[in-house]
């Protein structure tokens, strides 16, 4: 305890550098493993789909790159920030989010079956 009491007061700030970088890399290790078992358990592998999935879920579920799910639904790029639901999109192209699935399906068929996607 004394050694601890001797780095805050003579070493504050790189104690306090020290205890936020380690958080940092806490946050992002927890946050990698979660990762890591989320997407290994089978069940979260070609879900049905549903209204509240992003083409980023979908993508991930069925083992495609976004991009190529995205552009084969002919939806622009998806920046970093934007993540449209499935039923967000539906609503956008004026058609109903069960219409919206089957062709979300009839793309990743295209797409496993090394088609354009268009």
């Amino acid at each position: 305890m004394k050694r601890a009491a001797i780095l805050w007061r003579e070493h504050r700030v790189l104690l306090l550098a020290f205890v936020a970088a380690s958080a940092l890399a806490l946050f992002f290790a927890a946050r990698f493993a979660f990762y890591v078992v989320y997407w290994s358990a089978p069940e979260h592998r070609d879900q049905p789909i549903e209204n509240w999935m992003t083409i980023g879920y979908i993508a991930r579920s069925y083992d495609l790159p976004r991009e190529a799910l995205a552009e084969a639904l002919g939806i622009g790029p998806l920046g970093s920030g934007r993540r449209p639901t499935v039923e967000q999109l539906a609503r956008d192209r004026g058609v109903k989010p069960e219409e919206f699935r089957a062709e979300i399906d009839r793309a990743i068929a295209r797409l496993r079956e090394g088609g354009s996607g268009r």
